[in-house]
C-alpha cells in the first residue's frame, strides 16, 4: 500500500521574500486541510476548462503549422490567417475565462451527501496575495447543492504569522484558520 504524503510530517520551506512561493504554500496548505482534515473531494472541472481552451489553440497552432508544410506559404496564406487569428481569440477568452470566471480561485471541493440523494455541496477557495504586500487574503465560499445558496467568509492576515524565520510554514497556526472559516461557513448553514 502507498502511503500518503501529509504536509505536516514534511515541513514546507519557501524563501520567505518570494511572495508566489508564499502564496503558493499557504494555498496547498489550504486545500490539503479542506481534502485530508474534512475528506471532501477535488473537482477540476474549472482547471479543465482552461486546459481545454488551451489545446484547442495549440490544435489551431498545430494544423497551420502542418498545412504550410503540406501546402508552402503562398498557398497556405488564408488557412494561416484564420489559424493565427482563432489562436488569439482564443486565447482573448482564456484572459477572460481566468479573469472572470476563475477569479483566483485555487480548489474546488465537493462535500458528498451522506444519502447519495442530493447534489453534492460545493466549497471554493480563492486567494490573493499583491506583490510586494505581506497580507494573505483568503475566501472560503460554500454553494448549496440544493438551493444553490451562497455563503462567502473570508480573512486576511499577515505571511509572518505562518512561517518562522527561516521560511518554514507553521501548519499548525495556519490550520485553525481554516478550520474557523469553515466552521463559521457550517454553523450559518445549520441556523438556516
Amino acid at each position: 500500500m502507498k502511503s500518503q504524503w501529509k504536509i505536516d510530517e514534511k515541513p514546507v520551506k519557501i524563501d520567505k521574500w518570494d511572495s508566489a512561493a508564499v502564496k503558493n504554500a499557504l494555498d496547498d496548505a489550504a486545500k490539503k486541510v479542506m481534502k485530508d482534515k474534512f475528506g471532501y473531494v477535488e473537482s477540476h472541472k474549472l482547471m479543465d476548462m482552461r486546459l481545454l481552451i488551451c489545446t484547442v489553440a495549440v490544435g489551431f497552432s498545430l494544423f497551420a503549422l502542418i498545412w504550410d508544410f503540406l501546402r508552402p506559404f503562398p498557398e497556405s496564406r488564408p488557412v494561416l490567417i484564420m489559424c493565427v487569428l482563432s489562436y488569439f481569440v482564443l486565447m482573448g477568452v482564456l484572459t477572460v475565462y481566468t479573469t472572470y470566471v476563475e477569479k483566483g480561485i485555487f480548489l474546488v471541493a465537493l462535500q458528498k451527501d451522506e444519502a447519495g440523494i442530493d447534489p453534492d455541496n460545493k466549497w471554493e477557495l480563492a486567494s490573493m496575495l499583491k506583490k510586494y504586500d505581506d497580507m494573505y487574503h483568503l475566501s472560503m465560499t460554500f454553494i448549496d447543492g440544493k438551493t444553490g445558496i451562497k455563503r462567502t467568509k473570508e480573512f486576511s492576515k499577515c505571511v509572518s504569522s505562518y512561517f518562522d524565520e527561516k521560511g518554514t510554514l507553521c501548519f499548525d497556526l495556519f490550520e485553525p484558520e481554516i478550520r474557523l472559516l469553515q466552521n463559521k461557513i457550517s454553523a450559518e448553514d445549520k441556523k438556516n
